[in-house]
């Protein structure tokens, strides 16, 4: 296990978009949550969301933290804490 864990720490992370339709995520350490319209994910670079239309998954390497995405991104943001953006929140928009 600590070998797993010592190859996914060490991989970098990049992002490459092809006409807003195809995402490629290098050194992603988990998926927390997915939809559609949305996701969130834990990458060696912090915390990472994605927003769009009919987004899904076409390809998953757990092993290399690999990632391709298709469908229509609006929106790529990072954020430090560990959780999803307050903005984006029902919660975070009432207490804001």
């Amino acid at each position: 296990m600590d070998k797993i864990d010592s190859v996914i720490t060490s991989l970098n992370h990049s992002i490459t978009i092809n006409e807003r339709k195809n995402i490629i995520i290098t050194g992603v350490k988990k998926i927390e949550n997915f939809d559609e319209n949305e996701f969130f994910m834990e990458t060696t670079m912090g915390n990472l969301t994605i927003k769009g239309e009919g987004l899904e998954i076409i390809k998953l390497d757990t092993y290399q933290g690999n990632v391709s995405i298709k469908g229509k991104a609006d929106s790529i943001t990072y954020t430090e804490d560990g959780t999803k953006e307050k903005e984006s929140s029902f919660l975070g928009k009432l207490f804001k």
